[in-house]
């Protein structure tokens, strides 16, 4: 599972995974292998010296006379140690999320592993507020919320099983044609609620797509006379109408573009699925388990 990139925040580093692995057997291995990295570099340093002050740099941590060795080993000690607490989304809380999925589907795992990290948080939280500690604090925020998150996207990836693209597309839409300007973009942006037009050649088949913030950008950029062009988004995902739902959002999140085309066998286009038009499936079908539940 590939890395693009590790976002570094004051409360420590995020990585961004192109997915998540969806066995629990894979994501014991990816989960623990955070924790087990400052577990290596801890004993490489204890085995070179730097135990003597190991224990007494934990409880020291912030004491400037303290080696910068023992300070790296106590560090790794502690980063350690906290990973593994069982506040998903943390290390620990994804092992705990892995063992649950065991037992559970990966829904009920993760809302349970959730609820737990929660919990944790706000005992964090408190601890953090009694103690003055604001970095505590933060993390605990961080944890509430990031819990909640990750909970819902799996319940949304749960309802999304069985569904497939045509349930969610947008399957009404105007349509921008290649000799068009940005002036033309413009006017269907006024009149109509999308935010996003498909650009068709005149056998109607897609050529790309005019994104409301290309409009923007080339409206500031050329003006209204600017053809669509040379501004509409190209080579976005498509799809087509009977793709799984669960991958539709996975090639959406993977290739970060703003809307994946439904494309027809000859070329034409269906529809489209974006983000945002997802989140409102999503609602829609939450709307609908909680009148089932009564």
């Amino acid at each position: 599972i590939r890395t693009p990139d590790i976002m570094i925040l004051p409360i420590g580093g995020l990585a961004r995974l192109e997915r998540m692995p969806e066995t629990p057997g894979r994501e014991l291995v990816v989960a623990i292998a955070g924790p087990l990295v400052n577990v290596a570099i801890a004993v490489v340093l204890y085995v070179f010296g730097a135990g003597r002050g190991a224990m007494e740099g934990v409880a020291r941590l912030e004491d400037v006379q303290l080696s910068l060795m023992d300070q790296l080993l106590a560090v790794n000690i502690v980063l350690a140690v906290f990973n593994m607490v069982p506040a998903f989304p943390l290390d620990g809380g994804r092992i705990f999320r892995a063992l649950l999925h065991y037992r559970l589907s990966r829904e009920r795992a993760t809302f349970w592993a959730a609820r737990v990290g929660q919990v944790m948080a706000v005992g964090l939280g408190i601890l953090g507020f009694l103690g003055g500690n604001m970095l505590l604090l933060l993390v605990a925020v961080f944890i509430f919320l990031a819990a909640g998150v990750e909970s819902r996207r799996e319940a949304e990836i749960a309802s999304a099983h069985g569904r497939t693209a045509r349930d969610a597309m947008v399957s009404r839409f105007e349509a921008l044609r290649t000799w068009a300007t940005a002036r033309d973009a413009a006017r269907l942006l006024l009149q109509t609620t999308q935010q996003v037009f498909p650009v068709l050649d005149a056998e109607g088949r897609l050529e790309g797509m005019v994104t409301r913030q290309g409009l923007v950008d080339a409206m500031a950029a050329t003006g209204e006379s600017t053809p669509v062009r040379s501004f509409m988004a190209l080579n976005l995902p498509g799809i087509a109408a009977e793709t799984p739902l669960p991958e539709v959002m996975q090639i959406l999140a993977e290739s970060e573009a703003p809307v994946a085309a439904v494309m027809a066998p000859n070329g034409g286009v269906l529809g489209f699925v974006t983000p945002e038009n997802l989140a409102e499936f999503f609602l829609l079908q939450e709307a609908e388990s909680r009148r089932q539940a009564r």
